[in-house]
């Protein structure tokens, strides 16, 4: 089988994150099977134009903010020059509206759509053009076939008009043996939280910093680590400062992949307070280390989380409720272990080869589909 596909970054690119460790996990394993797999992506100052990445040609147009103008003009291009049997479309920032381009089956991957959310990132007019690009998918993508990450990914599809029976759900997996517990490497002595991802205004990290205020006023000996990138930091860093918690607060930047291990192996849970999300790959990845996780109830993180058992969902932005819960925990080591151990147990229900091979049976399936249309 012969894939072009299409995604703003490519896993090497300085801005990837959750959705491309996703997108190379599963074309990386295809690509390995023997499958062409051809992936059209944004670039960055000092990015090779193109190169092989996991076994996929990578074939890098533009940059971060020109890629939405140029890509359909690559998309055109690789067309042109080399037969495809399917088009594969990560709609993980605005959709491209690739089915106008092409006669091709299309799959439209969606972690998840931002919807209204985008108003608490980006400025009004930048979020405004983010909202009304996503209102056409229905109708423009009528004859693609969805990949949805989670189901409230497919409730969201499905309630804006997307019909069901064109949607598969395939969850993402986990690296068990990479990510594992490590004797080694045992829980911190103090009760001891993490953060680990971008720092974006959106993703309410705000809310784990007031979380940590309040838990302090019971107990001063629980701290946070924050892990990541962006441009939130400096307001996360005044915040810190504001509620005098800087003290116990510890950011740490960019980590390696080992120092992100070591952290959540000792941390006592990951906290994720995002108001939306595709799945929620840190809670995954920290499950798979033995550590539980504290998230908020919101789409996505509620399928990587399981309340009560390998961690605890709280509303979105109730930050007194999550500080009550990192109390909870602090107060009890036993529980954190056995959360820990439930979660370990549940991520290893979770395969990347299993939902690799979902996501090549998709394919040929949408491929038989088209052919039979």
């Amino acid at each position: 089988m012969r894939i072009l596909l299409v995604n703003w970054n490519d896993r090497r690119n300085p801005q990837a994150g959750g959705a491309e460790v996703h997108l190379h996990e599963l074309f990386g394993r295809i690509a390995g099977w023997g499958h062409e797999v051809q992936l059209i992506t944004s670039g960055w100052p000092g990015g090779a134009p193109e190169e092989i990445v996991d076994g996929i040609r990578v074939r890098r147009i533009g940059g971060r903010h020109s890629f939405a103008l140029r890509a359909r003009r690559g998309v055109r291009r690789a067309l042109r020059e080399r037969h495809f049997d399917v088009v594969v479309e990560d709609i993980n920032k605005v959709p491209l509206f690739l089915p106008m381009l092409t006669r091709l089956p299309v799959v439209a991957i969606v972690p998840h759509l931002f919807g209204t959310t985008a108003f608490a990132e980006a400025s009004a007019p930048v979020a405004t053009v983010v909202w009304l690009a996503e209102l056409p998918i229905p109708w423009v993508y009528r004859s693609a076939a969805f990949h949805a990450i989670s189901e409230s990914t497919r409730d969201d599809l499905v309630r804006r008009g997307v019909p069901a029976e064109r949607i598969v759900v395939i969850h993402p997996g986990v690296d068990t043996q990479l990510y594992r517990p490590d004797p080694a490497t045992p829980r911190a002595a103090r009760p001891t939280f993490l953060y680990l991802g971008r720092l974006k205004h959106y993703k309410g990290v705000e809310f784990a910093l007031r979380a940590l205020w309040a838990a302090r006023q019971v107990r001063s000996d629980v701290s946070l680590d924050i892990c990541g990138q962006g441009d939130d930091r400096p307001r996360l860093e005044r915040t810190a400062r504001s509620l005098k918690i800087d003290g116990a607060v510890r950011f740490h930047g960019f980590v390696p992949e080992d120092e992100k291990r070591m952290l959540l192996r000792r941390a006592w849970a990951l906290v994720f307070p995002s108001p939306k999300e595709g799945w929620g790959i840190s809670n995954v990845e920290a499950a798979a280390c033995g550590t539980p996780a504290l998230a908020s109830d919101s789409p996505g993180l509620r399928e990587s989380v399981r309340d009560e058992e390998t961690g605890y969902l709280v509303p979105h932005g109730d930050w007194k409720t999550l500080a009550d819960r990192m109390l909870a925990l602090a107060a009890d080591p036993s529980l954190v272990e056995r959360m820990g151990r439930a979660a370990r147990t549940f991520a290893e229900g979770l395969s990347w080869d299993s939902a690799a091979r979902g996501t090549l049976e998709h394919l040929h399936g949408t491929i038989a589909a088209h052919k039979g249309e």
